[in-house]
């Protein structure tokens, strides 16, 4: 039980073990710039930049406010859980949509989510990554982007029909998915690693299976094609998601399946067994010589008209897991909620946010009285 002389002593102990990246990484991920920080808890921005570069020491004081500021308790600073090393660049595909801050809010909200896996990983073993490895040629065409697709689907064991649960494949792979938090609404889909581990990010803005499904795909694509590359292209972008609709659904076995004419109750049984949009199957289409120019014009045109959501809803958007079940496991295993969030240095409200994120959510009935 922690006492008050505890609660006292605890941010000069935290100044001794002080890490910078850690404030660094408070403060983006409440989306503050320095100045606004500097100016909540009384210092100049100039002593805010040399607490983040190690240059000076916050007093106790001042880590105290820092924390009440940053709504962290001041063990968030001195964890002694060490920046993960990142592979490549995050892929990001709203960078003209979003600012720098909103970009930088979301991959703090993964590293915070990182700290948690860091802490499950000591109790828990998760799954172990198991990602294929694939290469492209230089001069890429959309064959090429088909034979990675099925030697990805090979990898998997998926044989030759639908993706069950795409989220829960990659999970199973190793890959740690979350749903993006509602203060980072503009920031779409993205990935990312942290550490020896990739994460995928998903935007909860469109509750569509399709949609989500396509996220997904997209995003196991950069993780296996584009380890090295700059990040914002819009042909990786392209690439990204042709290999994810190959992947969902190969050409070989969707050519016999799709209506030779435009026939939209057809397509909604071909889109409720690939789990893919009425859009992607008509683009597929489209590029199989299926439908010609006028009738993809048409069928685009009248799916624009008809809005969001398209006909033949799939469902709700399919939701991570992992981290929810690794939750319970500890509960299970006697490691309270409260453990975890002190070992991972963030208050209970942060870190039921990691794990909501992580979790499957349940829609709620309400009865009105």
């Amino acid at each position: 039980m922690t006492t008050a002389r505890g609660r006292a002593e605890a941010p000069a102990l935290a100044v001794a073990a002080f890490q910078p990246h850690a404030l660094t990484l408070a403060r983006r991920w409440r989306r503050l710039r320095k100045r606004e920080l500097a100016q909540q808890i009384g210092v100049t921005a100039t002593a805010v930049s040399q607490y983040e570069l190690g240059q000076a020491r916050p007093s106790p004081a001042t880590l105290a406010r820092l924390a009440l500021a940053l709504a962290v308790p001041v063990q968030f600073f001195a964890t002694g859980i060490p920046a993960p090393a990142t592979a490549g660049h995050p892929h990001f595909r709203s960078l003209r949509t979003t600012t720098q801050a909103e970009r930088d809010q979301a991959l703090a909200f993964g590293e915070i989510a990182w700290r948690v896996v860091e802490v499950i990983e000591q109790h828990l073993e998760l799954p172990t990554l198991r990602l294929p490895s694939l290469e492209l040629p230089e001069d890429t065409c959309s064959r090429d982007l088909e034979t990675a697709a099925l030697a990805a689907r090979h990898a998997f064991g998926l044989g030759d029909g639908p993706v069950p649960h795409m989220v829960r494949l990659i999970e199973a792979a190793g890959v740690v998915v979350l749903t993006l938090p509602d203060v980072s609404e503009r920031v779409d889909a993205f990935s990312h690693w942290y550490g020896s581990r990739p994460f995928v990010f998903i935007s909860p803005s469109k509750n569509d299976k399709a949609r989500s499904r396509m996220d997904a795909a997209h995003e196991l694509a950069h993780l296996l094609l584009h380890h090295d590359a700059e990040p914002g292209s819009q042909i990786l972008e392209r690439e990204a998601t042709a290999f994810g609709s190959q992947f969902l659904a190969p050409s070989s076995l969707l050519r016999d399946e799709l209506p030779a004419r435009l026939d939209f109750d057809q397509l909604q049984h071909v889109k409720r067994r690939w789990g893919l949009s009425l859009k992607a199957l008509v683009y597929r289409g489209h590029a199989m010589g299926i439908y010609k120019d006028y009738t993809y014009r048409r069928a685009m045109n009248m799916l624009t008209e008809w809005g969001y959501p398209e006909p033949g809803d799939l469902g709700p958007r399919e939701q991570p897991s992992l981290l929810g079940k690794a939750a319970g496991l500890l509960a299970d295993h006697h490691h309270s909620f409260g453990s975890v969030a002190q070992q991972a240095g963030m208050s209970a409200d942060l870190l039921r946010v990691v794990l909501s994120a992580g979790s499957e959510v349940t829609p709620r009935v309400t009865v009105d009285t």
